[in-house]
């Protein structure tokens, strides 16, 4: 342990220093210029751009709270049929990234799409669902029915671990049932609400996919994606990737200062069981029916994905008009599909090589050793999650072009390779080390200090003892760390300039680009997408339950 304390620190930090501090600091140094924010501060576009990026975040997290609180609360308190189905079909959502999603979202509610088709049926006339300032609303829409799993999980553990004596203790002094809620358990839960309400309302405020997708132009981060070939002439760019990092910085402090305090909250798991109210069959279907139409609501883009995928004529009508196999075969044979598809295998699988091995020794250092600095530790590990990653993304570039000597060993125009794959690793390298620390936590101390009393060394121990016992939850940390950087959309799309080295969302992102058929191509390689992930999360759902609120903590 103490090896792994002096020999493996130095690495970690250069690590975060190298592919998080360095690329932060770069842009800083490029976009603070008092001059250049004033003057992009006093641009009305980029005004409007800023001003719609906050309105969305806002919107998006109040839509997610709606939907997420409710069911939570169903499922913490009642015991019906069906139940342990409902974590699994609240996770819908995930098994698509929400730029990929847009594209099912355009065929229901674009104007030759399947809304306006029913329309049409009861002869009323068509609405442009998604142009102008309706776009707004889609975007705000796709993001909140994509992001509000991450508040759903950390709802469902938070409420886990209130002590149930707390609420009966309420009752007992005559707290009706709502004063009960306001006053006990909304205070307990205050801690998952700022864990998972802070990583909805900073996703929402710098997601590039959706918005981009849409052709909604109007927003900080399409603005920036947009200003990338100007790097060398324009320093708007950086200023607005600043303004992004300062106004994330403050949303994020914000919603710490009125969600995140623990003074009061108390949040403890009683040692007696909590009672669940079992329902009959009528107000169990009506429970299971919430999140049943929640489900649908989430999934009615990956049906029209799935529906986009297999049509050959879809315009204009309620279903697509004829079938075909076709998208799926041309998938698999475009130019730029097959070799995308390599790229992100490569990409992702060397990204999670990266965070095992940074990540399991951190746990280790976090959980057995505890240094008194594990704290700053632990929040330098987790500072890529509360950064945006096309903050990231674009201070790689910058990076690079600052310093000609990384250019030379990164190389991002003629091969972006490893960049790509240290993007991938430093922003998912939280999931390992949230995960290992999970399992070594639930792990007794006192297995590992047998096995040395037998003679067994350091290394010895963690092999036969230690990652034995906590193998599932670095299952967990790996799938999580392989499949969203398969699917990683802003440094895919911002660090993949040449066709050879696309991953799979730029592949997708390009193909829907191409007019004709290249949409229905885009769909059923979304297709395959989703069905990845969809694996890849119910493997980890079926490892780590309820617990899995926990990845999505900073």
């Amino acid at each position: 342990m103490k090896i792994v304390q002096k020999l493996f620190l130095p690495v970690l930090l250069l690590f975060i220093f190298l592919f998080m501090g360095l690329p932060l600091f770069t842009v800083t140094v490029q976009g603070l210029a008092p001059s250049i924010i004033i003057e992009t501060l006093s641009t009305p576009f980029y005004q409007e751009g800023l001003i719609n990026s906050l309105k969305i975040a806002l919107c998006t997290t109040v839509l997610v709270v709606i939907i997420a609180l409710p069911p939570a609360i169903l499922y913490d308190r009642f015991e019906f049929r069906g139940k342990s189905l409902v974590n699994v079909m609240m996770m819908v959502p995930m098994i698509l990234p929400p730029f990929v999603g847009a594209l099912g979202f355009q065929q229901v509610f674009g104007y030759y799409g399947v809304l306006n088709a029913i329309l049409g049926h009861f002869m009323l006339p068509p609405v442009d669902w998604l142009g102008g300032q309706e776009r707004f609303g889609a975007v705000c829409l796709i993001e909140a029915l994509h992001l509000y799993p991450l508040l759903y999980l950390n709802l469902v553990t938070a409420l886990a671990n209130i002590d149930p004596s707390l609420d009966e203790a309420a009752r007992n002094l005559g707290a009706g049932r709502w004063r009960r809620f306001r006053r006990v358990t909304l205070p307990l839960i205050r801690p998952g609400m700022f864990a998972g309400g802070s990583i909805v309302l900073i996703w929402s405020f710098t997601e590039l996919g959706t918005p981009l997708m849409l052709g909604y132009d109007k927003v900080t981060t399409v603005q920036i994606f947009n200003g990338i070939n100007e790097l060398e002439t324009n320093p708007v760019p950086y200023a607005l990737v600043v303004l992004l990092l300062i106004f994330s910085a403050g949303i994020y402090s914000i919603v710490r200062a009125t969600l995140g305090r623990v003074d009061d909250t108390m949040v403890v798991k009683g040692m007696s069981g909590k009672r669940l109210q079992r329902l009959s069959l009528l107000p169990g279907i009506l429970v299971f029916g919430v999140f049943l139409v929640i489900t649908l609501a989430a999934g009615l883009p990956h049906m029209a994905l799935l529906l986009g995928a297999f049509s050959q004529d879809w315009y204009g009508t309620i279903l697509p008009s004829s079938w075909t196999m076709l998208h799926f075969k041309n998938s698999l044979s475009h130019e730029i599909v097959v070799p995308s598809i390599i790229n992100s295998l490569k990409y992702s699988s060397l990204a999670m090589l990266v965070c095992l091995g940074l990540g399991i020794p951190a746990a280790l250092l976090l959980v057995r050793r505890r240094p008194r600095y594990r704290h700053v530790i632990d929040t330098l590990i987790m500072l890529p999650l509360a950064v945006p990653g096309i903050v990231v993304a674009f201070g790689y570039l910058g990076m690079c072009s600052r310093y000609q000597v990384l250019n030379y060993i990164f190389d991002p125009v003629n091969n972006p390779t490893l960049l790509l794959v240290m993007a991938y690793a430093i922003r998912r390298l939280p999931y390992v080390v949230r995960s290992a620390c999970a399992g070594l936590e639930q792990t007794p101390v006192s297995l590992e200090e047998a096995a040395r009393n037998l003679g067994a060394g350091g290394l010895t121990v963690l092999r036969r003892i230690t990652v034995p016992l906590v193998s599932a939850n670095l299952v967990v940390g790996a799938l999580f760390a392989f499949s969203f950087s398969m699917l990683e959309v802003s440094d895919s799309l911002i660090l993949a300039q040449k066709s050879i080295f696309y991953p799979v969302t730029k592949a997708i992102f390009e193909l829907s680009q191409i007019l004709g058929e290249g949409t229905y191509i885009a769909c059923a390689f979304g297709v395959w997408a989703m069905l990845f992930l969809a694996f890849s999360l119910l493997a980890a759902n079926l490892l780590l339950g309820r617990k899995m609120g926990s990845l999505f903590r900073f």
